[in-house]
Protein backbone atom coordinates (compact mmCIF):
# COMPACT_ATOMS: atom_id res chain seq x y z
CA UNK A 1 0.00 0.00 0.00
CA UNK A 2 3.21 2.38 0.92
CA UNK A 3 4.06 2.36 -2.74
CA UNK A 4 0.96 2.43 -4.34
CA UNK A 5 0.22 5.44 -2.70
CA UNK A 6 3.40 6.94 -3.99
CA UNK A 7 2.28 6.34 -7.45
CA UNK A 8 3.85 2.36 -8.29
CA UNK A 9 2.58 -0.51 -9.74
CA UNK A 10 2.45 -3.96 -8.55
CA UNK A 11 4.05 -6.86 -10.97
CA UNK A 12 4.74 -10.05 -10.04
CA UNK A 13 6.60 -12.74 -12.30
CA UNK A 14 7.95 -15.98 -12.87
CA UNK A 15 9.63 -18.11 -10.07
CA UNK A 16 11.70 -20.00 -12.76
CA UNK A 17 13.69 -17.70 -14.69
CA UNK A 18 16.66 -18.55 -17.71
CA UNK A 19 19.91 -17.48 -17.28
CA UNK A 20 19.59 -14.86 -19.54
CA UNK A 21 16.91 -12.99 -17.28
CA UNK A 22 18.40 -13.35 -14.48
CA UNK A 23 22.05 -12.35 -14.92
CA UNK A 24 23.40 -11.68 -18.88
CA UNK A 25 20.75 -8.70 -19.13
CA UNK A 26 20.78 -7.40 -15.87
CA UNK A 27 25.14 -6.77 -16.91
CA UNK A 28 26.28 -9.24 -14.58
CA UNK A 29 29.22 -11.30 -16.07
CA UNK A 30 29.57 -15.38 -16.65
CA UNK A 31 32.45 -14.78 -14.31
CA UNK A 32 30.50 -13.26 -11.13
CA UNK A 33 30.12 -15.58 -8.17
CA UNK A 34 26.16 -14.97 -7.80
CA UNK A 35 26.14 -17.42 -10.88
CA UNK A 36 27.95 -20.28 -8.36
CA UNK A 37 26.15 -23.42 -8.11
CA UNK A 38 26.68 -22.21 -4.35
CA UNK A 39 24.86 -19.02 -4.72
CA UNK A 40 22.23 -19.95 -7.53
CA UNK A 41 20.14 -22.81 -7.52
CA UNK A 42 20.34 -24.42 -11.40
CA UNK A 43 17.31 -25.82 -12.49
CA UNK A 44 17.87 -27.77 -15.60
CA UNK A 45 20.02 -27.56 -18.85
CA UNK A 46 17.80 -26.36 -22.07
CA UNK A 47 20.36 -25.66 -24.71
CA UNK A 48 18.13 -23.04 -26.76
CA UNK A 49 17.90 -20.75 -23.43
CA UNK A 50 20.86 -22.00 -21.31
CA UNK A 51 19.85 -22.84 -17.86
CA UNK A 52 17.14 -22.21 -15.73
CA UNK A 53 17.58 -21.37 -12.57
CA UNK A 54 15.09 -20.72 -9.39
CA UNK A 55 14.73 -16.86 -9.02
CA UNK A 56 17.71 -15.45 -7.47
CA UNK A 57 16.28 -11.72 -7.17
CA UNK A 58 13.09 -10.36 -8.52
CA UNK A 59 15.09 -8.15 -11.07
CA UNK A 60 14.56 -10.08 -14.24
CA UNK A 61 10.87 -8.65 -13.75
CA UNK A 62 12.95 -5.14 -14.60
CA UNK A 63 13.85 -6.47 -17.99
CA UNK A 64 10.63 -7.83 -18.68
CA UNK A 65 9.00 -4.51 -18.17
CA UNK A 66 11.05 -2.26 -19.36
CA UNK A 67 11.11 -5.09 -22.90
CA UNK A 68 7.37 -4.08 -22.91
CA UNK A 69 6.34 -1.33 -21.70
CA UNK A 70 7.99 2.39 -22.92
CA UNK A 71 8.45 5.00 -19.74
CA UNK A 72 7.23 6.28 -18.04
CA UNK A 73 7.93 3.40 -15.68
CA UNK A 74 6.77 2.95 -11.70
CA UNK A 75 6.49 -0.29 -10.47
CA UNK A 76 7.25 -2.81 -7.47
CA UNK A 77 8.09 -6.42 -8.29
CA UNK A 78 7.02 -8.53 -4.62
CA UNK A 79 8.46 -11.87 -5.43
CA UNK A 80 10.04 -15.03 -3.63
CA UNK A 81 13.72 -15.65 -4.26
CA UNK A 82 15.64 -18.43 -3.69
CA UNK A 83 19.77 -18.96 -3.38
CA UNK A 84 21.84 -22.00 -1.96
CA UNK A 85 22.85 -20.51 1.19
CA UNK A 86 23.62 -21.79 4.34
CA UNK A 87 20.75 -21.75 6.84
CA UNK A 88 20.80 -20.04 9.89
CA UNK A 89 19.24 -17.37 12.63
CA UNK A 90 19.81 -14.69 9.62
CA UNK A 91 19.81 -16.85 6.41
CA UNK A 92 17.73 -19.28 4.87
CA UNK A 93 17.48 -20.65 1.50
CA UNK A 94 14.71 -18.84 0.48
CA UNK A 95 13.23 -15.27 1.14
CA UNK A 96 10.82 -12.68 -0.31
CA UNK A 97 12.12 -9.61 -1.97
CA UNK A 98 10.48 -6.33 -3.52
CA UNK A 99 12.12 -4.62 -6.09
CA UNK A 100 11.35 -1.14 -7.28
CA UNK A 101 11.55 0.56 -10.55
CA UNK A 102 11.36 3.98 -12.22
CA UNK A 103 12.13 4.99 -15.36
CA UNK A 104 11.36 8.24 -16.97
CA UNK A 105 12.97 11.56 -17.81
CA UNK A 106 14.77 14.13 -15.54
CA UNK A 107 14.39 10.99 -12.62
CA UNK A 108 17.18 11.59 -10.28
CA UNK A 109 19.34 9.73 -7.69
CA UNK A 110 17.69 12.71 -5.23
CA UNK A 111 14.02 11.06 -6.46
CA UNK A 112 15.42 7.81 -5.53
CA UNK A 113 16.43 8.51 -2.25
CA UNK A 114 13.20 10.67 -1.42
CA UNK A 115 11.21 7.94 -2.56
CA UNK A 116 13.32 5.09 -0.61
CA UNK A 117 12.80 7.89 2.83
CA UNK A 118 9.12 8.36 2.11
CA UNK A 119 8.36 4.29 1.92
CA UNK A 120 10.90 3.97 4.71
CA UNK A 121 8.73 6.49 7.05
CA UNK A 122 5.85 5.19 5.72
CA UNK A 123 6.48 1.77 6.84
CA UNK A 124 8.38 1.57 10.03
CA UNK A 125 7.49 5.26 11.35
CA UNK A 126 7.50 8.90 10.83
CA UNK A 127 10.63 9.84 12.43
CA UNK A 128 12.74 7.09 11.32
CA UNK A 129 16.38 7.74 10.20
CA UNK A 130 17.81 6.53 7.00
CA UNK A 131 21.73 6.35 5.81
CA UNK A 132 22.77 5.59 2.30
CA UNK A 133 26.30 4.36 2.10
CA UNK A 134 27.63 3.50 -1.40
CA UNK A 135 27.87 -0.36 -2.36
CA UNK A 136 27.94 -2.18 -5.91
CA UNK A 137 25.05 -4.04 -8.17
CA UNK A 138 26.28 -4.61 -11.85
CA UNK A 139 23.13 -3.12 -12.89
CA UNK A 140 23.08 0.02 -11.13
CA UNK A 141 25.42 2.84 -11.16
CA UNK A 142 25.51 4.31 -8.81
CA UNK A 143 24.60 2.29 -6.64
CA UNK A 144 23.90 2.16 -2.55
CA UNK A 145 22.70 0.30 0.62
CA UNK A 146 20.14 1.97 2.70
CA UNK A 147 20.07 1.43 6.22
CA UNK A 148 17.32 2.75 8.82
CA UNK A 149 17.93 2.99 12.75
CA UNK A 150 16.32 0.41 15.11
CA UNK A 151 16.60 1.02 18.47
CA UNK A 152 19.91 2.94 18.47
CA UNK A 153 21.26 0.90 15.82
CA UNK A 154 21.64 0.86 11.80
CA UNK A 155 19.86 -1.99 10.20
CA UNK A 156 20.66 -2.18 6.63
CA UNK A 157 17.00 -3.08 4.40
CA UNK A 158 17.93 -2.82 1.24
CA UNK A 159 19.85 -1.98 -1.72
CA UNK A 160 19.25 0.50 -4.27
CA UNK A 161 20.26 2.54 -7.61
CA UNK A 162 19.95 3.76 -10.23
CA UNK A 163 19.62 1.38 -13.75
CA UNK A 164 22.73 0.85 -15.01
CA UNK A 165 22.90 2.80 -18.52
CA UNK A 166 24.07 -0.87 -20.23
CA UNK A 167 20.86 -2.33 -18.96
CA UNK A 168 19.00 0.39 -20.19
CA UNK A 169 20.22 0.12 -23.64
CA UNK A 170 19.61 -3.61 -23.71
CA UNK A 171 16.33 -3.09 -23.95
CA UNK A 172 16.49 -0.30 -26.52
CA UNK A 173 16.13 2.66 -23.57
CA UNK A 174 18.39 6.24 -24.11
CA UNK A 175 20.40 5.64 -21.62
CA UNK A 176 21.77 10.02 -22.22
Amino acid sequence: AAFNKLGFNIFEGPEIESENYAFDKLNIPTNNPARDIWDTIYVKDVKEIKSLVLRPHTSPMQIRIMENNKPPIRVVIPGKCYRYEATDATHEWHFHQIEGLAVAENVTFSDLKGTLYEFSRRIFGPNRKVRFRCDFFPFVEPGVDMSIDWNGEWIEILGAGMVHPKVLEGVGYDSS
